[in-house]
């Protein structure tokens, strides 16, 4: 059986979204910088595709990577950075709503390496 490396892939992702709150940061920071173009960071998903993980069928009746993968859904992104006269692309909203989504995804990762930290400390006490 292959070791589980939730710990590390979690650790993984809050260093990304260390990374990714930085970024916004230096956004923020330079909202009235004439010139300055936002920032941002490819997404997790492509980082992590990155590491060329693949599933592996260990079972007839499992996936394997044999399995098709359905197209992901098309999602119409509206861009909505304006840029000012002062050729200025930062959007304080957007800025503040990806901090918001760090935010949010920085809890989601903690949580559940709790809930994998309680239930190892439950199988140890038998």
């Amino acid at each position: 059986m292959e070791p589980v490396y939730l710990t590390r892939l979690a650790s993984q992702h809050n260093d990304w979204l260390a990374v990714r709150q930085a970024t916004i940061a230096q956004n923020v920071a330079n909202s009235d910088t004439p010139g300055y173009a936002a920032r941002d960071i490819e997404s997790f998903n492509v980082v992590f595709s990155d590491t060329r993980l693949a599933m592996t069928a260990t079972h007839g009746t499992h996936m394997g990577s044999a399995a098709e993968i359905p197209d992901p859904a098309e999602v119409e992104k509206a861009d909505t950075w304006q840029v000012s006269h002062s050729g200025n692309s930062v959007s304080l909203e957007q800025e503040l709503m990806k901090a918001g989504e760090v935010a949010r995804d920085h809890a989601l990762t903690t949580s559940v390496v709790k809930s994998f930290h309680r239930m190892y400390l439950a199988s140890l006490k038998g």
